[in-house]
């Protein structure tokens, strides 16, 4: 896109980490924002905060897994800024870990509806009105998750492998039919989110029997490790400026370090000499090599 000055960006789970990054780095490029989010107290403070910078803003609460809402969503953001220029599919959930055998349909539903589905609803609502005026933009958030497989969160790279192959699909598609609208897939690593405490946002209708709905103290001390680790991890702001510039330059692939590069190769590499997938570790383990 040439300029995006005075155009309007829509950015699904924008009220926290990534998506809220997203936000502050194109409105200050001149940017129109609405800012979609499940979790309304996060989305009010996103929208005070942006409006008071001057950016005209525009808060939508929107549970992505479910069609409606972001139909409602993209019928909003029509009507208080016309046409949408820029739209950041990123609403993600990192639930349902734990052995293959043992998760529940619930653990797939959920992770499945939010990191897949939530970014097929986005397309349908908002692709058909980019491609009607051709210049604008889609940025799904995928994953390192997506390019490899880490054990113990099989949702979770589904729904991410998944992701990229609706971006490639997506980007194929639209330069076959020679439009102008651009397409970017942001794989990112460990950035530093609250993506592993999504249970607080997991409907009650997906939870498993006698789990509870946060975790306990002791599981947060079980996990402290892993908090500080996505503490330190890198910050939000950083990876809005490598999506900015995606945009503004039309670039496929976003990445957001190249730590889990030899790992992507090692998979590879197995592919192409038909051996077995590489034992990697966790997507933690990989960070900490």
């Amino acid at each position: 896109m040439d300029s995006l000055v005075g155009k309007t960006a829509v950015i699904t789970g924008g009220a926290s980490g990534m998506g809220r990054a997203f936000a502050d780095r194109l409105a200050r490029a001149g940017m129109n924002i609405v800012v979609a989010d499940i979790e309304s107290p996060p989305l009010d403070i996103a929208v005070t905060e942006l409006q008071a910078h001057g950016t005209q803003v525009l808060g939508v609460r929107c549970d992505v897994s479910d069609a409606a809402s972001v139909q409602a969503l993209a019928a909003r953001a029509f009507e208080t800024f016309g046409n949408v220029h820029v739209v950041c599919l990123n609403a993600g959930v990192a639930g349902g870990n734990g052995p293959i055998e043992t998760l529940t349909e619930a653990d797939w539903t959920w992770t499945l509806g939010v990191n897949l589905f939530g970014i097929i609803h986005g397309i349908a609502a908002f692709l058909p009105h980019i491609k009607a005026h051709d210049d604008g933009h889609i940025v799904i958030t995928a994953s390192i998750a997506g390019l490899t497989s880490f054990p113990g969160a099989a949702p979770y790279n589904t729904s991410k492998h998944a992701a990229i192959a609706v971006a490639e699909t997506m980007f194929s598609e639209l330069r076959d039919a020679g439009s102008s609208v651009g397409v970017s897939c942001l794989c990112p690593g460990i950035v530093r989110t609250r993506i592993i405490e999504s249970d607080r946002n997991r409907p009650e209708a997906t939870r498993r029997p006698g789990v509870p709905a946060a975790p306990t103290p002791e599981q947060l001390n079980v996990h402290r490790a892993v908090l500080d680790i996505f503490e330190q991890a890198k910050p939000p702001a950083e990876v809005a400026d490598l999506v900015h510039d995606a945009i503004v330059a039309k670039q496929f692939w976003v990445f957001t370090d190249e730590v889990y590069t030899p790992a992507i190769h090692e998979r590879l590499d197995s592919i192409r000499a038909r051996t077995d997938p590489p034992a990697h570790g966790s997507l933690v383990e990989v960070y900490l090599r």
